[in-house]
């Protein structure tokens, strides 16, 4: 198991030392303090921790090298992930010097696709609660319970209600998962530091009843309420975010789609605040999509888009899209009749019952069809194909969570109709994932050009090896939250998200295109968003949105704000023990 990642010198400055109130056992239960084996004679005798510790002075590299040796002895992902989870409540900077020594290994131990089985299961595997549990039973004095966190300068709190955990559905406080990983790719991807970030599951019930019926499950043993209900009580939170953390930005995370839309329309012009599943999906997805377009030969304004799914990520990636494309001079209207979209009440068309406020761009005059039974594919994908060789789409891209929803006949017909078909299968985990790379290179004949949800080993077809790429949201949102960070931002907007592609996809090299990758190598992922990152941040200060002073040199300025996973050269402790 190799750690060919970062170079870490190439971001260190001068070590600090650190004086701190604990002593003796207190220092080694506090894994912001804790060497282990790494404390020097002088710390031993200063916090009190002679005999609590091996007597030896191991360096930090050492000491990795027995983690990726006990990493190697496990036999799945999901062991390594509870062993690292373990880690991280024992060494804070050894979990982190781990996971940035060799992101594309880790990054999906600790996230997607491990993180998948980790939810399920999260309630049984759980050793330590880590972050908050907001109950709506606190609702009234949400502000008091904010308080009870030790950390005062919070900048990011990812708050999920659970309602939509990847494709997995309603996993109730088994989602608590989710929150504690992406803030985790923020450190690990961007270099945020860990200290700021706070992991919130918001409890106000749930729907799953396997759940509910489970004699170990950590959640409010209701169902969910209204949103009459809940929006008050999201309401409470949010303004209490703002008088007890006053610098903190809002990541909301795995909503339901309504909620999801719904909430962030209600709060983004207020305070500083974000989706990543409409936000961080379109901005990877744009990118994506203007480094397929470097292969395909087009522009963004003359494609043509059809979505598999309408949902808050759909939604999401088409506002961005008619945004980007308003940056170009393009009317919202003009843009917006670019795209269709099709769910399982079948093509969203003006008139449809029950259609919400935010499909109604998106919902144009055209005949009706039929609802679609995700439960019989065979029996229904005529009708997909239908909507192809009518709308003569460019561009596929599936967010359904309808697994192998794009048949051979859906690819060949994007095939007829395009030289180089685009086609993104979003949809994780695996099992929900529209179509499998092999697949859609080998009924395109080799035309497609890809992106999927999960990362994918190389294909090779037809004596050629393709690199499938990975439309994965840690090559945006980490990024953007580092820039808010350095910048303080007082507001996030799609903007930040545009540019963000933008910066990500001119990170690829026209080598890497050559072989099919649309985003860089995860494997050098911490300069990727550094770079990406300081382009965010000098449209946050050019848009008159920082807090702080504008520097000269915005990549050296991001640079100065990123955490390493290096110990302090000596602490010592500012109690007196008798």
């Amino acid at each position: 198991m190799a750690h060919t990642g970062i170079k870490f010198e190439t971001y260190t400055t001068e070590e600090t030392n650190m004086t701190t109130n604990k002593h003796g056992i207190e220092v080694l239960q506090d894994p912001s303090l804790n060497k282990m084996t790494g404390f020097t004679e002088a710390e031993k005798q200063s916090l009190g921790i002679v005999g609590l510790v091996p007597d030896v002075t191991e360096s930090i590299e050492a000491q990795m090298s027995r983690v990726l040796l006990q990493l190697k002895e496990k036999a799945t992902d999901l062991d390594r992930f509870i062993y690292l989870m373990n880690l991280l409540d024992t060494n804070e900077t050894l979990f982190y010097r781990t996971l940035m020594s060799d992101p594309a290994r880790f990054l999906e131990i600790v996230y997607d696709p491990t993180i998948g089985e980790a939810c399920l299961k999260f309630d049984h595997i759980m050793r330590r609660p880590h972050g908050m549990y907001l109950s709506i039973t606190r609702k009234g004095r949400v502000k008091k319970v904010l308080q009870n966190w030790s950390v005062k300068d919070v900048r990011f709190i990812c708050v999920t209600n659970a309602g939509r955990i990847l494709g997995l559905g309603d996993l109730g406080a088994n989602g608590m998962g989710i929150p504690i990983g992406k803030l985790q790719l923020y450190t690990a991807a961007a270099g945020v530091p860990p200290q700021g970030l706070l992991p919130m599951y918001l409890d106000a019930g749930t729907n799953n009843e396997t759940y509910l019926n489970d004699p170990l499950y950590v959640g409010l043993r209701r169902h969910r309420p209204s949103s009459d209900e809940l929006y008050p009580f999201v309401d409470e939170f949010v303004e209490s975010v703002q008088e007890v953390f006053p610098n903190c930005c809002i990541h909301f995370e795995d909503w339901t789609g309504v909620d999801a839309i719904a909430l962030l329309a209600r709060y983004r012009n207020k305070v500083s605040c974000y989706n990543d599943d409409i936000q961080g999906t379109a901005g990877v997805t744009l990118a994506g999509l203007i480094n397929a377009l470097k292969i395909s030969g087009g522009q963004l304004k003359d494609q043509r888009i059809l979505f598999l799914g309408s949902g808050s990520a759909a939604i999401g990636l088409a506002d961005l899209i008619v945004s980007a494309l308003g940056q170009q001079g393009i009317v919202a209207e003009k843009a917006g009749q670019q795209i269709r979209m099709f769910d399982t009440h079948g093509l969203v068309v003006a008139g449809r019952p029950g259609l919400g406020a935010a499909k109604l761009p998106y919902a144009h005059k055209l005949p009706p069809s039929k609802p679609f039974n995700h439960l019989d594919l065979a029996a229904e994908q005529p009708q997909i194909v239908a909507v192809i060789e009518d709308f003569k789409p460019t561009i596929l891209i599936g967010v359904s969570t309808v697994g192998k929803l794009f048949s051979q006949e859906v690819v060949e017909s994007m095939s007829r109709h395009n030289e180089r078909p685009i086609i993104f299968a979003l949809s994780n985990p695996i099992e929900k994932h529209e179509c499998l790379p092999q697949n859609a290179y080998a009924w395109s004949k080799g035309k497609v050009v890809y992106a999927g949800g999960v990362q994918f080993p190389p294909v090779h077809f037809a004596g050629q090896t393709y690199l499938p790429s990975q439309a994965n949201n840690l090559y945006i949102f980490p990024a953007v939250g580092m820039a808010i960070y350095a910048t303080n931002a007082k507001r996030v907007t799609d903007e930040m998200f545009i540019e963000a592609a933008h910066a990500l996809a001119d990170q690829v090299t026209p080598e890497q295109l050559k072989l099919g990758m649309l985003f860089p190598p995860q494997s050098n992922i911490l300069e990727v968003e550094v770079q990406t990152a300081a382009r965010v941040a000098k449209l946050v200060f050019d848009a008159g949105l920082a807090r702080v002073d504008c520097p000269v040199d915005m990549v050296a300025f991001i640079r100065r704000h990123v955490y390493k996973p290096e110990y302090h050269a000596a602490i010592t402790t500012a109690t007196k023990v008798a």
